[in-house]
């Protein structure tokens, strides 16, 4: 009788449960910030316009290198680590430890 009740319990405060996201809040762009967004969207604009075919090789290579540029302007600065570096890292402390 107590695992029967113990398992309606557990069903019961199961079906409550209900997961959330996780909202981070937006952070507010500077009029700079905005001025160099919409400098970015219309010159995005301009390149997908353009055509490609009657361009040269090095013209499309000076093209793509604005863009990863541009993709990194706009990612920001930060510091990105790997599942396989955070092991590494974990590993080297508890064998220095």
């Amino acid at each position: 009788m107590k695992k029967l009740l113990t398992i309606l319990i557990l069903v019961g405060s199961m079906s409550f449960i209900e997961a959330a996201p996780i909202k981070k809040p937006k952070k507010d762009l500077t009029e700079e910030q905005k001025e160099l967004l919409e400098k970015m969207e219309a010159r995005l604009d301009e390149i997908k316009a353009m055509d490609f075919k009657s361009m040269s090789k090095e013209e499309i290579k000076a093209v793509k290198e604005e863009m990863k540029e541009m993709k990194k302007e706009a990612d920001g600065k930060g510091i990105y680590l790997s599942i396989g570096a955070i092991i590494i890292i974990i590993l080297l402390l508890i064998l220095l430890l």
